[in-house]
């Protein structure tokens, strides 16, 4: 069953077309992942869907309704989560206080607890940290606090743009065994990654962007094998 599905987006900064007409969908249970090169429109698509753009042209619909115009308050209430580039957590807030930020919208104290709970079994770290400022945590527990956080939501789609960014490659490994566990519990992941190995070994599907079109679609096993993604974005010579 599609969750999410764009159907011919166009997006603009200013002038500026970033997205072309770009169509695809993320089914139920699904780890789908956007590679591409920077510039390509990866980052604008998240941001288009979560409402922080609103297309020019083009139909967004998340669970069948239809979010193009929806402003982005809205959109997280529906249940579609955004961890963007940059992690983007209160540096000045604890740990405890970036997580209860996640679930705003929540006034149930027992369920706050329990989504708690799966957070920290996801990523311990971050319960022994709970009353230590979100600014002093290393770049990779600020991503698992960042991860957290949109966990906290519940959300039927979450997206996650670029979590290996800056990280050592152990990290990385971490965060990765950590997404992949996350939709092996249910979550439907959209993944924004430059780093496309990584990215196409957990998903079950990738769509490839190069200048606000996408390219190429396949399983996440042929793009793997694909001469001209390996080419571009595997490093093969």
């Amino acid at each position: 069953m599609s969750l999410l599905k764009l159907e011919n987006v166009h997006s603009y900064y200013g002038h500026i077309h970033a997205l072309k007409g770009i169509s695809f969908e993320v089914n139920e249970g699904e780890i789908v992942t956007l590679i591409g090169a920077n510039g390509a429109g990866k980052s604008t698509t998240l941001r288009t869907i979560s409402g922080l753009i609103h297309p020019k042209q083009g139909k967004i619909t998340f669970q069948g309704q239809d979010i193009s115009r929806t402003e982005p308050h809205q959109i997280v209430a529906t249940g579609l989560g955004h961890v963007p580039e940059g992690r983007g957590i209160f540096p000045k807030l604890t740990v405890l206080e970036n997580l209860e930020l996640g679930a705003y919208t929540l006034n149930d104290n027992a369920e706050i607890e329990k989504r708690m709970e799966r957070a920290f079994s996801l990523f311990p770290r971050l319960k022994e940290r709970l009353s230590q400022k979100g600014g002093t945590l290393s770049g990779g527990e600020q991503q698992m606090l960042a991860i957290a956080r949109g966990l906290m939501l519940q959300p039927k789609v979450l997206m996650l743009d670029e979590p290996s960014m800056g990280l050592a490659p152990v990290l990385v490994e971490l965060i990765f065994d950590i997404i992949k566990t996350m939709n092996e519990q249910g979550s439907t992941i959209l993944l924004v990654e430059q780093n496309a190995l990584m990215a196409l070994s957990i998903a079950h599907r990738g769509y490839v962007l190069q200048t606000g079109e996408i390219v190429i679609t396949d399983t996440a096993a042929n793009l793997k094998k694909n001469p001209v993604v390996q080419k571009a974005y595997l490093g093969a010579e």
